[in-house]
């Protein structure tokens, strides 16, 4: 009762006549292809980033040790001398 109505499609005109196309064979690229490089020179940048951090927190980390260390050091000998 309330079903739409599908608009007619209209039919190509068909031909019998046989064409001629040329098939080219495909051309080989020029030079290897990178794409399996992709995924280890993303794999060497990122463990780069990733040591360069664990470095700079090794140097973080040790230059807060130091002055630590350096306060520490003055407590100490400052209550030896009073």
């Amino acid at each position: 009762m309330l079903r739409p109505k599908l608009p007619d499609i209209p039919t190509l005109p068909t031909s019998n006549a046989v064409s001629t196309q040329q098939s080219h064979a495909p051309v080989p690229p020029a030079g290897r292809s990178l794409t399996p490089w992709v995924g280890a020179v993303a794999t060497v940048a990122v463990i780069g980033v990733v040591l360069t951090a664990l470095l700079a927190a090794v140097a973080v980390s040790a230059v807060s040790v130091a002055i630590a260390a350096v306060v520490l050091r003055s407590l100490v000998t400052g209550v030896n001398k009073r």
